[in-house]
């Protein structure tokens, strides 16, 4: 976008590091701000003292209605409340061309509107301050009538076309799908065959052009044309994308299509060029622009709730600043009768917005244009309170809460262990449960304990010179008898406490290890019991049974 460009349609006098910030800040990020041409013949003194630059803008594939001039200016006038100037249109009226054109019956799905109109030329140069303005947007001057076609494409969206009307057999222009086999010479002077399901513009014998993506090579304007036919439509974006994709050819029009066109701008963008050949001195229209438009569209309509706009941002937004944001933005918006949300508004989006059709659509419009950086850090409003959480799920939390405020940290071990790790801890009579289809021999049981993977990870960390461990699972346990249970299992070795000058470190041992173990039965209300053990796989005099009342749950 050249800032001088946008200039002429909103009065914005911000420094272009402020404008770059601006629109970057509503969603359109300015990725670069390059040095502009020197634009001749067409500035006033006053506007040539302004600083220019080219504003280099990453649009997103939802606002194919930013990909212009006209587009990214709306944005800024509503962004600081300026009014939007409208380009030049030329007076030229719709009705019958000096020349036929058709869709036919089975393209009228892939192109609903078709316009076009003839202008009586002369071909030359584009004037300098046409050709400079293309230029900073990389596009190539060729000529001035071909020239106008691509400013108006990078002014207002639209993507045109201009034939040379002498070059089409019959004087004629049909839309309708290309017939299998047949070839079309583009303007890159490649020879491309066509498909069935490929949408062409084509005269009475042959092609002429690839509808919404290029034109053809045997129609184009050259310094001996007197007489083009401009074409102006709207093609389906499914229809354009396919066809470039399969001919792997993009261009700027095709990429624009794709993304969605404004379906009410053919006629519009018709207009302008004709204006524009009359302002340059290239030529002026001849007759009316013959639209084809058989059903037209019907505007979609959206209700706005103020309730639901401050619902979902955490903030009370103003009913004027809402009214004033989408008036600038083209929307038709309207207040409604109050009912039990409060005051709502009735917005008819404009067809240039096709990003838009639901209110969460014009809820964001209201918060890029207050500002994302405005909004409050909150928690939206709980409708009702959570559910309580089930028993065994509250007392899991709580043992872990108990356990890691203990310096214990958390283990995952897995529950697939070896035959012989888990043997001492099966009741006497009863077999392991067995895998069916064990990965390998390290894991062919499902563990009867926690135990063995508590001491896999012991083993791992003091391998790794990790002395003080102290580690802490909760998790399911299974045997032929039981079946499946939930158990917890604690791991300490290592210094009972951080070391400290006021004293030396002192081992753990088993107290430690039982006043742990009575921690989290005072948490979970129930009084525990230890008696001496002596089974043969502990330690005689270090070994202790735990038993505790049975938990609900």
């Amino acid at each position: 976008i050249l800032v001088s460009w946008l200039r002429d349609l909103v009065p914005v006098t911000v420094s272009i590091e402020e404008l770059a910030d601006a629109l970057t800040m509503r969603g359109f990020e300015v990725s670069a701000i390059d040095p502009a041409p020197v634009i001749p013949d067409r500035q006033s003194p006053k506007r040539a003292e302004a600083p220019d630059a080219v504003l280099d803008l990453e649009v997103t594939t939802n606002r194919p209605d930013c990909l212009s001039v006209l587009g990214i200016a709306r944005e800024v006038a509503t962004i600081y409340g300026h009014p939007l100037s409208w380009p030049t249109l030329a007076d030229v009226a719709t009705g019958e061309a000096p020349l036929p054109v058709t869709i036919e019956d089975h393209a009228h799905n892939l192109c609903p509107r078709y316009a076009a109109s003839v202008a009586q030329v002369t071909v030359g140069p584009s004037p300098g301050w046409l050709a400079a303005r293309l230029e900073a947007a990389d596009v190539r001057p060729i000529n001035n009538v071909v020239d106008v076609t691509n400013y108006v494409l990078l002014e207002l969206g639209h993507p045109m076309h201009a034939f040379d009307l002498e070059k089409l057999s019959g004087g004629e222009l049909r839309v309708r799908l290309a017939r299998p086999g047949e070839t079309v010479r583009t303007l890159d002077e490649a020879s491309r065959t066509l498909s069935d399901d490929m949408l062409v513009i084509a005269d009475a014998e042959r092609p002429q052009a690839l509808a919404g993506v290029m034109g053809g090579a045997d129609s184009e304007v050259t310094t001996l044309t007197t007489q083009v036919v401009f074409e102006s439509a709207y093609f389906q974006p499914v229809s354009v994308r396919r066809t470039s994709k399969h001919l792997g050819l993009s261009t700027n029009a095709s990429y624009r299509f794709e993304r969605g066109a404004d379906i009410n701008a053919p006629v519009q963008a018709i207009q302008r060029a004709q204006a524009l050949l009359a302002e340059i001195g290239a030529g002026r229209s001849k007759g009316s622009i013959v639209d084809r438009y058989p059903v037209p569209r019907s505007p979609i309509q959206v209700t706005l709730r103020h309730s639901r706009i401050s619902r979902v941002l955490g903030i009370d937004i103003e009913p004027a600043f809402v009214q004033q944001i989408f008036d600038q933005l083209g929307f038709e918006i309207e207040a409604t009768t109050t009912d039990s949300d409060g005051l709502a508004w009735r917005v008819v989006v404009p067809t240039y917005r096709v990003d838009v059709s639901r209110e969460i659509d014009l809820i964001e419009e209201v918060a890029r244009h207050y500002g994302y950086d405005k909004l409050p850090s909150s928690f939206p409003a709980m409708v009702r309170p959570p559910a309580p959480l089930a028993a065994p799920i509250e007392q899991r939390r709580l043992v872990g809460q108990v356990l890691t405020a203990s310096g214990c940290t958390e283990a995952i071990t897995y529950s697939f262990i070896e035959e012989i790790a888990g043997r001492p801890f099966i009741p006497d009579g009863e077999d392991p449960v067995r895998i069916a289809n064990p990965l390998s021999e390290n894991h062919t049981v499902l563990r009867p304990s926690l135990i063995p993977g508590l001491v896999d990870s012991l083993i791992y960390n003091r391998r790794r010179e990790h002395r003080d461990i102290r580690l802490f699972e909760i998790g399911r346990r299974f045997t032929a008898g039981d079946g499946e249970t939930t158990a917890v299992a604690i791991a300490l070795t290592g210094a009972a406490s951080l070391e400290h000058w006021s004293g030396g470190e002192r081992e753990t041992d088993l107290f430690d290890l039982t006043g742990i173990v009575d921690r989290v039965c005072d948490a979970l209300g129930v009084t525990p019991t230890f008696d001496s053990d002596t089974r043969p796989e502990f330690v005689p005099g270090q070994t202790s049974t735990v038993r505790a009342p049975m938990l609900s749950g």
